[in-house]
């Protein structure tokens, strides 16, 4: 094992994406790693429901940056391909609209071109300009932003030179960056769409954030055999085989501080265990350790539905989207209520691979972004349940509530209880230009020496590759620490 802090003994709660990195980094660096996960299986919100032949991811649904899991079994020699099979999913994204109006993301150029000329005639020279500019952004910002631990703002930011400022798109709002390029609404809403997941909305949020759409454009969506889950398996696997000890069904109850230095942890047990650095991977102990609580995501009601139907007229990945987009983000985002014309997100796993239900059925995903459970505490399921089969119905997609043969759905609270989030967002701190880089949730406590964190809360950012890269951060900031 490289490194020499081999007698540093580290505890890791929390087994999502973020603590599995972190403790695959700290591993490498000679670290003792020991993981305490209060759920039967590790994930976090990547979690798994098994359930009469079908089978479901219950957070995550697709792979984008293939390369941060690529580079996390790389460091330690090992090749993400012998531990996951990753299968293209094209079109990546679909978008319909009540009028009828749908667009089609895809990382085949043609498809794409054809699909922006068709909604804007003319504008294939301008989709090509926006893919450079965001490719440019999207390098710089990896290069010198997002992967720094770096608590000195000016210090991180004059890392880019003055023209890589300029262009950064921080300036401005994401919608606005994106009317450089596209007159057409409906593409500009398409690629703004993202600004969802983030905490706000396009016509707020860093015109930096284009290059999300970027991403999966230029690097494709990929769904692991087996679902999502089948990368968390292959990443517990390797960290097994690095030696990291993980406990699942183990809840920690406290994290033990002494004279201002975090010491341990107490399990719900009663027991307690002595460690020299705790990492936390809750969201719910990130922010409770912050002066000022940050503005979080929105929460998410999350449909898990088996149904008696192919259901190939949706295909894998659709995103529905209202008339009255500003409205609706400034309902979800402003005034803290549920969407009138809802926005929601439907994935169709077993279209890509159809081992995730029986023949002839299908295991279906449907993801309605809310309010968080301050701002809403009661959510009526009924009711968005009824909302979402009437766009479906709207668009003809030939799937009906007659169809479902067993359904599962998690609130907001729900979300909560089972992975500690802070008041029930789904995504962690949002990404608003003061909630990024060093203005975000550092990844140490700066209360209690030998306590770090990791996840969603923290730095980078929220999405699977950022909290895997947040957690090589973390170990990176431990071994600088630690003589």
């Amino acid at each position: 094992m490289a490194g020499g802090h081999l007698s540093k003994t580290v505890c890791i709660v929390g087994a999502g994406f973020g603590g599995l990195s972190a403790a695959i980094n700290l591993r490498l660096k000679g670290f003792d790693v020991t993981m305490y996960e209060s759920n039967a299986t590790v994930g976090g919100r990547a979690n798994i429901i098994s359930r009469d032949g079908f089978t479901f991811d219950t957070g995550p649904s697709l792979v984008n940056y293939p390369w941060v899991f690529e580079e996390l079994f790389a460091a330690a020699g090992k090749k993400l391909s012998d531990y996951v099979t990753l299968l293209p999913v094209d079109p990546t994204v679909q978008f319909r609209w009540r009028n009828g109006t749908h667009f089609h993301l895809s990382s085949d150029v043609k498809t794409l071109l054809s699909e922006c000329e068709r909604l804007e005639p003319g504008s294939g020279p301008s989709l090509m300009s926006f893919l450079r500019d965001a490719a440019g952004k999207y390098d710089v910002s990896f290069a010198k932003l997002v992967t720094r631990n770096e608590d000195n703002p000016l210090k991180w930011i004059s890392k880019l030179n003055p023209r890589e400022m300029w262009n950064s798109g921080v300036w401005h709002s994401l919608d606005s960056e994106l009317a450089r390029f596209f007159q057409n609404q409906y593409i500009r809403e398409a690629l703004g769409s993202y600004a969802m997941y983030l905490g706000g909305s396009p016509y707020e949020l860093p015109g930096l954030f284009s290059i999300l759409s970027y991403g999966e454009m230029a690097m494709g969506l990929w769904l692991p055999k087996g679902g999502v889950y089948g990368l968390v398996r292959g990443i517990e696997k390797l960290a097994l085989e690095l030696g990291v000890r993980i406990h699942t069904s183990t809840p920690v109850s406290e994290i033990i501080k002494i004279d201002s230095r975090a010491t341990g942890v107490k399990l719900a047990s009663g027991e307690t265990a002595s460690f020299d650095i705790v990492v936390s991977n809750v969201d719910r102990d990130i922010i409770a350790d912050q002066p000022k609580a940050p503005r979080m995501t929105p929460g998410v009601v999350t449909f898990y539905w088996g149904v008696r139907n192919a259901a190939q007229k949706i295909g894998h990945h659709t995103i529905f989207l209202p008339d009255d987009n500003r409205g609706a983000f400034d309902q979800l985002s402003k005034r803290g209520i549920i969407p009138t014309d809802l926005p929601f997100y439907v994935s169709i796993p077993s279209a890509t691979d159809p081992d995730l239900a029986p023949p002839g059925y299908s295991a279906v995903f449907v993801l309605v972004p809310t309010p968080v459970v301050s701002q809403l505490p009661e959510i009526a399921v009924d009711r968005i349940r009824s909302q979402v089969f009437e766009r479906l119905t709207h668009h003809n997609l030939g799937l009906t509530q007659s169809d479902i043969i067993f359904e599962e759905v998690w609130t907001p609270l729900e979300w909560q209880r089972r992975f500690g989030l802070h008041d029930g967002s789904a995504f962690g701190a949002a990404h608003t230009l003061f909630q990024m880089g060093p203005f975000r949730a550092k990844n140490y406590s700066q209360r209690y020496d030998g306590l770090y964190y990791v996840g969603a809360g923290t730095t980078p950012g929220t999405g699977m590759p950022m909290v895997v890269l947040g957690g090589k951060m973390t170990a990176e900031r431990i071994a600088s620490r630690v003589h």
